[in-house]
C-alpha cells in the first residue's frame, strides 16, 4: 500500500535530471488546489521519470481543494490555464508537454489550442491505453463524476469503448486520506466493474495514484493507473501533436492576470 504523503513535504518544482538541452521538459498541473494530491502524484510518478526528463509541477492557485462537481471542474479548467500561463511569464525556454494532473482533464480542450506544446490529461490518456485492450470501464470516486466522464469520453472519441462507470461514494480527496476504506471500497468496485466484454478497468484519479498496484491482485483484468497512464501517453509521443508553433490565444482579453494577457493573440 502506498503511504499517504503529508502535506508538510515541499513539493520540488524541478525533479529527477540535472537540467541541460537534451532534457524533456513536463509542466504537471495539479487542477486541485489539495497539497497531499500534488504529493501523492509526484511521489508516484517521479520514480518513474527517465534521466532525461524532468517534472515542474505547480498546483492550482484557486479553486476547489478536490474536484467534484460541474461547477469546481469549470473553474478547474482556469486554474490550469493560469498556472500554464504564469510559468511562461517567468520562464524562458521551451516546454515539451503538459500533463493535466487530475481524471477529468479540466482546460484540456483549451490547452491544446493555445500551447505550442503536447497536452493530455489523466483521462485521455487511461482512455488511449485502454482503448488498446478493447472495452473499458471506469472506478473513480465521486458520484457526480459519472456524467461528466461518459461526457469527456464521448467528445474524445472513446465512447462507444467505455461500458460502465462504477463511481463509489466517498470522493478522491476521501478515499486518499483513508488507505483502508479505499481499498476495500476500490476493490468492491472493480469487481462489479469486471463484467459483460470489459477487457480493463481503468481506477481513474489523481487522489488513487498508485492503487492499481495494490488492488491488482485482487481482479482479475488489467488495472490501469490513471497518473501513471498520463505519464506514459505523454513520453511515448501518444499524446496528440500541438496544432500551433507559439503559444497564444485567439480571442482578446479584459481584466485577466498579467501573465495570461502577456501571452496575448497569436
Amino acid at each position: 500500500m502506498l503511504p499517504t504523503p503529508t502535506t508538510s513535504a515541499p513539493i520540488s518544482t524541478a525533479a529527477t535530471a540535472t537540467v541541460t538541452s537534451a532534457v524533456r521538459r513536463v509542466l504537471l498541473i495539479n487542477p486541485n488546489t489539495n497539497a497531499a494530491t500534488t504529493a501523492r502524484l509526484s511521489n508516484v510518478l517521479t520514480p518513474h521519470l527517465p534521466t532525461d526528463c524532468e517534472f515542474i509541477i505547480k498546483t492550482a492557485r484557486f479553486g476547489a481543494t478536490y474536484i467534484a462537481c460541474e461547477a469546481s471542474h469549470a473553474i478547474a479548467a482556469h486554474a490550469c490555464l493560469d498556472a500554464w500561463a504564469d510559468w511562461r511569464s517567468q520562464n524562458t525556454g521551451s516546454l515539451d508537454g503538459v500533463l493535466i494532473g487530475c481524471f477529468g482533464d479540466p482546460g484540456l480542450f483549451a490547452l491544446r489550442e493555445a500551447s505550442s506544446c503536447k497536452v493530455t490529461g489523466l483521462a485521455e490518456a487511461s482512455f488511449l491505453l485502454a482503448a488498446q485492450h478493447g472495452p473499458f470501464a471506469i472506478v473513480t470516486g465521486g458520484e457526480r463524476w459519472k456524467p461528466m466522464l461518459e461526457r469527456l469520453a464521448n467528445s474524445l472519441g472513446f465512447g462507444e469503448q467505455l461500458r460502465h462507470i462504477e463511481t463509489v461514494i466517498p470522493s478522491g480527496a476521501e478515499l486518499q486520506a483513508n488507505p483502508e476504506m479505499a481499498i476495500q471500497c476500490l476493490t468492491d468496485a472493480c469487481l462489479q466493474a469486471a463484467r459483460g466484454d470489459v477487457r480493463s478497468i481503468i481506477l481513474g484519479g489523481a487522489g488513487l495514484a498508485g492503487y492499481a498496484q495494490t488492488l491488482q491482485a485482487r481482479v482479475e483484468l488489467p488495472l490501469i493507473d490513471s497518473a501513471l497512464a498520463g505519464l506514459k501517453i505523454m513520453l511515448s509521443g501518444m499524446a496528440p501533436p500541438p496544432v500551433r508553433q507559439e503559444d497564444g490565444f485567439y480571442a482578446t482579453w479584459n481584466n485577466l492576470p498579467k501573465s495570461l494577457s502577456k501571452l496575448g493573440r497569436q
